[in-house]
This record gives structure tokens, sequence and C-alpha cells, in this order.
């Protein structure tokens, strides 16, 4: 056994271990073992009781709330395991300080962490504090809901429906986020050229109804990744990425989004892909394969998830990262999600839905699967085509979004997207 975030070596009794069980009884599970040394050997105690005995009465008259723990004895080696179990009524504070754990180490979690641990530990979420505006006006949320539900006018019953009021009868931050006009970043939007220096579109839509933010996003999104092609007598949308699974990233982010800090959805807009960063991690309670696998169970805003669900912005909760996999299916290039501590990242691949790989394109995408950069010529050795069935093959696959060129003239070199 090692030290790791949930487990902790002490060879002796002193104070500093309450800092730990503060920790493991505000964030999570865990123990530690008394009588080991910090290599992981064994050194045991004498008076074995007598030490339970200093540990229980240490926690029971320095930690508030008392913490839910129990200790076994190790009679093989005379060590103690001290069991200390997540709570519900955090935080639990030693000295006055809540603390949590890092990596091995035990440290003072901060402002905003305390702000965190107060509203769970209240059962509360951030969304039902009251906000601080004296006025909010709801007119494209009226308008939305005209749109989307058909109602006729926006009252206050309704208001009260949807979760905006608190129970001291204050319009909360929920609703704020809904208003014309709030307090809170939104999303920040840049469109990259050849490289993240150069910057082709630059957009910010912020302190304004998240509703309409996720319209000018969407907006912003068919303008560059949506053309017309005409096709005998007809004209064929071609979506470079899925507009489905774009709106449905956007939407997740703006519901499972933190609110409690000043940071933007930053949405980066590249010739092969879209990337979508939100703030903050996973829920609470949430494994990185639950989240995968869709299985949403603890949403961090509620009140903000039941509207986009009402008016069909998404559709059952937890379904997000589905969706947009679907939207992908039969595609060579799949969505990828990156889960990190204080943010997550959407990455949509260019793929141009409209076009189906033919067999000759199916063989041109193994050659480049290798990951080299190869140039035409290089490219009809592998295949034994000829250079102008190569070159065609290329451009095909280059305006489907499969392909991509570095390089020009003779120095071309083409690589799969």
């Amino acid at each position: 056994m090692k030290e790791s975030r949930t487990v902790e070596f002490k060879s002796e009794v002193t104070n500093t271990f309450l800092k730990t069980v503060s920790a493991y009884a505000n964030f999570c599970t865990g123990v530690i073992e008394f009588g080991i040394l910090d290599n992981g050997k064994a050194k045991g105690f004498e008076d074995i009781e007598k030490v339970c005995l200093d540990i229980e009465n240490k926690i029971n008259d320095s930690i508030k709330p008392k913490p839910d723990y129990c200790m076994v004895i190790n009679s093989n080696n005379k060590t103690i395991t001290l069991h200390v179990y997540e709570g519900k009524y955090k935080p639990y504070l030693y000295k006055g300080k809540a603390y949590r754990r890092s990596d091995t180490s035990t440290v003072e979690v901060d402002q905003l962490e305390f702000k965190r641990l107060t509203l769970e530990g209240n059962n509360m979420y951030y969304e039902e504090l009251s906000s601080n505006k004296k006025k909010l006006e709801f007119s494209y949320f009226e308008s939305k809901l005209v749109e989307k539900i058909g109602i006729k006018k926006l009252t206050d019953d309704m208001l009260r429906t949807f979760g905006f009021y608190n129970d001291d009868k204050k319009l909360n931050i929920a609703a704020e986020l809904f208003a014309d006009k709030n307090s809170f970043k939104g999303i920040d939007v840049a469109r990259f050229g050849g490289s993240i220096s150069e910057i082709l579109d630059r957009e910010t839509y912020s302190n304004c109804c998240i509703l309409k933010q996720f319209d000018d996003i969407v907006a912003m999104f068919k303008r560059y990744y949506q053309y017309e092609r005409i096709k005998g007598f007809d004209r064929e949308l071609v979506e470079l990425i899925p507009e489905e699974a774009f709106r449905e990233a956007i939407a997740n982010a703006l519901v499972h989004r933190t609110w409690d800090i000043d940071a933007c959805i930053k949405v980066s807009m590249f010739e092969d892909k879209v990337v979508i960063t939100s703030p903050g991690g996973l829920p609470r309670g949430i494994s990185k394969d639950e989240y995968l696998n869709g299985n949403i169970s603890n949403l961090r805003n509620p009140i903000i998830g039941n509207v986009f669900f009402r008016m069909h912005y998404i559709e059952m909760f937890g379904t997000g990262i589905q969706r947009i996999l679907e939207k992908y299916e039969g595609a060579f290039n799949a969505p990828k999600f990156e889960i990190f501590e204080n943010s997550i990242s959407v990455t949509l691949p260019v793929v141009s839905v409209s076009y189906n790989v033919t067999t000759d394109g199916e063989l041109l995408l193994e050659t480049l699967d290798t990951g080299l950069q190869l140039s035409s010529s290089e490219i009809v050795k592998k295949t034994g085509w000829s250079k102008d069935k190569t070159i065609r093959e290329i451009n095909v696959l280059k305006e489907a979004g499969y392909v991509k060129s570095i390089g020009k003239g003779r120095a071309t070199r083409y690589l799969k997207n």
C-alpha cells in the first residue's frame, strides 16, 4: 500500500491528522493508517487501546460537526486503520478551517470551495441563491417560450413553475441567467486561421439571456461550417460539422458548467474542428465513465437543465454525449471528450455528412492512417494509382473534410484529419 489521495500514513498521533479527517469528511471517504512509516513499513504502538482513545478524543473535540468514522485495530502489526466517511453536513472544520486532499497532501480550501461546501451542506445549488439584481426583464426568454412551447405571455406564476423564485420569494441566479441582462460571463468564441496567432473572427456573448447566447453562437457556427452546393437543379446543404452535434455540445456546456466562477465557455473554431471548453470539471459524485456513458444522476444546475429540457434544447438528461456520437456514426473522425479537474473539453472534427466515402477513398485514408505526412508522389507509390487519380481522390476527401494539406507547390504534404 502507498499513500494516495485517499490513503495517508502516520507514524505517530499528532494533531496534523485532523486536517486530513476534515478533508475526507468534506470531499471523499478515505483512511489514515496510524503506526505506519512513510516508506509503508509498520512501526506499531505498544499501548494500542490508549492510542485509539487519544485519536477518538481528538476527533470528537476538534472537528465540527462530528464526522462519521470508525477505527480498526490490526493486531498482527499493532497498527490502527481510521476510516473517515464523506459526510452530509459540510463543511467539516478543524480550528474553523476546511481542508481537502491534493494528491498525497492536505491543504486548506479556498474561499470558492468553502462556499460550495456550505451550499452542499445545506442541500442547495448555486443557481438557487438570490440574485443581486433589483429588476430582471425576460423579453428574449418570453419570445423563445412563445416560439418553442406556444405560450401567449410569460407570467409570474410561470416563473415560479420554472423554479426562478427561492424560498424568500426573491428571483434567483437561475432566473438572472435567463434575463435580458445579467452579470455573468457567457461564451467567448474565436475563429482561427492557420495558427492560434491568426484570429479571423472574434465574438463574445455575455451578460445576456443564455438562450440568446445559444442562438447567437449557433448562427456564427452556421456561417463558417455550412454551405449550399448546387446539384443539378437542386441546392444541397453541406454540413462540415453536424449542426445537431454542435447544438448539443453548446447546450451541455451551458447546462453543466459552473456559474460561480468568472469565466467564459470557450469556443475555438479551426478549419478542421471546433473545440468547446466549459468551466468546471465533473459534478461531484460522477465518474469519467459515468459521464461518457450518459449516467449523469447529479446535475450541477437542475433548474437550468429543466428549462432547457422543457424548451426542447436538450432531450433526456445525460444523453448529450451519446447524441453527439450518433451524429458522427460512420465517420472516420470521432468527437473527442477530455475531462480535467476544472474544465471539460469537447472537440468536434470536420466531416461532410453529405459525403459517403468510396472504396478508393477508404484506401487513401488507410494509407494516411499511419500519421505520416505524404506527398502525392508517395501516395501514388503506396496505392498504385495514376497521378491524376491520386490528385482527384485527395481533392474529394479534402472537400469532405477527411484530408488536409500543408505546405505549397512541390512541398505540399497530405495528412488525415
